[in-house]
C-alpha cells in the first residue's frame, strides 16, 4: 500500500519562497520525506502576501494564540498581517485534506510553520505557528526542520 503524501515546506525544498526570496533548502528535511509524495506549500503565499515580503511575527502569543483570536501577527512595519496568515493556514489544511496528507515537514522558526520554536525579535522561543497551530489541532503529524 502506497504511503500518504507529505505536507512540505516549500523553502525546505529549495523553493524561493521565504520572506526575503530566498529559500532554506534541508538535506534532513529530504531525508524525511522519503519516499512519500511531496505536496509543497508555502502558507505566506497561499494567504496572499508576495514574496519578498515584509518579516513578520507573531506578537502576544504563538500560533495556538493566533487561531484563538487572542495574538496577531505583524510584520516589520506594524502593519497587522493576522488575516493573511489564516486563510494561508486554512488553505494548507485544506490541501492536506485533499491530498490525504498523513504528515507535514515544516520550517522551524517561521511564524507559520514553526512546529517547536518561533522567532521574536532578534530571539528563538518555544512556539508553534499559525499554519502548524492549525495541523496539528487535525490531528496531522509534524515534523519541523
Amino acid at each position: 500500500m502506497p504511503r500518504k503524501p507529505v505536507i512540505v515546506s516549500a523553502c525546505l525544498l529549495g523553493l524561493k519562497t521565504r520572506h526575503d526570496g530566498t529559500d532554506a533548502f534541508s538535506e534532513e528535511a529530504m531525508a524525511a520525506v522519503g519516499d512519500r509524495t511531496v505536496v509543497p506549500v508555502c502558507p505566506e503565499q497561499l494567504g496572499g502576501l508576495s514574496t519578498p515580503r515584509p518579516r513578520a511575527e507573531i506578537s502576544g502569543g504563538d500560533g495556538p494564540s493566533v487561531l484563538e483570536g487572542m495574538a496577531r501577527v505583524v510584520d516589520e512595519h506594524g502593519a497587522d498581517v493576522t488575516e493573511k496568515f489564516l486563510k494561508g493556514a486554512e488553505a494548507v489544511a485544506e490541501i492536506a485534506r485533499l491530498t490525504g496528507a498523513g504528515g507535514a515537514i515544516l520550517k522551524e522558526k517561521s511564524p507559520s510553520c514553526a512546529v517547536s520554536t518561533v522567532c521574536r525579535g532578534k530571539e528563538t522561543i518555544r512556539g508553534m505557528g499559525v499554519t502548524a497551530s492549525l495541523l496539528a489541532r487535525k490531528k496531522i503529524e509534524l515534523k519541523g526542520f
